[in-house]
């Protein structure tokens, strides 16, 4: 009977030492982990998902998780739970996925999602590592900048060597034009008869000079062509949520009512990833400044088919709309109604998509806003 109880006592004692050791390591790791039952009810809430959501684990037991999530995932997720419990259908146990959260505040945050399940006894839970990629996406996009900022200093210096070429090039031809169109002047304006066939040789050589140059410059056109950006299939999802998402990063992003839709026709692109994305944070960024004063703050990210193969990417929001007067110059340099913007951005983000072989263009959003809208190509399934 002693041995037995010595047994027990043994096996309470690794089973209270296991449990110890299963509390420090949650309480340690830096990724959150929320675990929720059948219903979304909050069952239990780490010190990093405290710390990341500003909630204490008090504040949240019992509640469902959804409080947790900007819409119109907030809205949505009772019925992601049901549509698996009576379907079996995964959407992202085990998968995991890129989606943003909502703190306390209101504030919204990129997070990486992690979801797996546990059956105990008839019992299911569900369990969530969070990770929130704030700190990561702001280091990556200050790699990107010092990038940005490394090509941009290559490209001056570049174009400064095909400017000074350009100049030594076109410096012969301009020069020979000049002097032929004088020796032209001097054969009007000279006493007697006009010689007429020397006046026609001048003129001749005057064209032939000026064909020179264009085809110089020609030249130089095709040369900048040949070195575009290189492009890749990527997925059209992923960089619109990212993209999103590094664009909310130091922005006022709450209360915003966002949601990427994508045509699963159209899943990929071809692209420059960090160039695309560019243009995502210029355009979601501009709509977030746009709804600052907004009563409601909807922000919409869709793509679908469009002609010739091309995949039409729209980002629509709810502001005030465009200045009319603003429309024929809005992807002009340095125009601007941002009391401290530069008015390059829309610039920029023309110049990249007109690179990826599309277009760009803007029209008003179906809520009084705006919806700027641009195409891509679609990239081969089999590529």
């Amino acid at each position: 009977m002693a041995v037995a109880d010595d047994e027990s006592d043994a096996l309470t004692d690794a089973h209270s030492l296991e449990q110890a050791l299963l509390g420090s390591i949650l309480a340690t790791i830096p990724d959150a982990l929320i675990v929720i039952d059948m219903r979304g009810r909050i069952v239990s809430f780490s010190a990093a998902a405290q710390r990341m959501f500003q909630y204490a684990e008090t504040d949240v037991l019992g509640e469902n998780i959804s409080m947790l999530m900007p819409s119109p995932d907030r809205e949505r997720h009772d019925g992601y739970i049901g549509n698996y419990i009576d379907t079996g259908e995964k959407r992202i146990i085990g998968i995991g996925r890129l989606t943003a959260a909502r703190r306390r505040d209101g504030s919204t945050f990129p997070i990486e999602l992690s979801v797996g399940e546990v059956n105990d006894q008839g019992q299911r839970l569900f369990t969530g590592f969070i990770r929130d990629l704030t700190e990561r996406q702001q280091a990556e996009r200050r790699v990107a900048d010092l990038q940005a900022e490394l090509a941009h200093a290559g490209r001056v210096t570049a174009m400064g060597t095909l400017a000074s070429a350009l100049a030594h090039e076109l410096n012969q031809p301009l020069t020979a034009i000049a002097n032929y169109m004088e020796a032209g002047r001097d054969l009007l304006a000279a006493p007697g008869d006009l010689d007429r066939a020397m006046l026609g040789e001048a003129m001749d050589e005057s064209a032939r000079q000026a064909l020179r140059a264009g085809e110089i410059i020609r030249s130089l056109r095709e040369f900048i062509k040949r070195g575009e950006t290189l492009r890749q299939p990527e997925p059209l999802r992923g960089l619109l949520a990212e993209g999103a998402a590094l664009a909310f990063i130091g922005t006022d992003s709450r209360g915003i009512d966002m949601d990427v839709q994508v045509d699963r026709q159209v899943d990929r692109v071809l692209a420059n990833r960090v160039q695309l994305q560019q243009v995502i944070i210029n355009l979601v960024r501009n709509a977030v400044d746009a709804m600052h004063d907004s009563p409601a703050r909807i922000l919409r990210l869709s793509a679908a088919p469009a002609d010739d193969g091309k995949v039409e990417v729209v980002v629509a929001d709810s502001g005030p709309g465009l200045d009319p007067a603003m429309s024929r110059t809005l992807f002009t340099p340095f125009t601007t109604t941002k009391a401290n913007g530069m008015g390059v951005g829309l610039s920029i983000s023309q110049t990249i998509v007109e690179g990826h072989g599309g277009r760009i263009w803007a029209t008003p959003s179906q809520w009084g806003g705006t919806a700027f809208h641009f195409t891509l190509d679609r990239a081969d399934d089999e590529s």
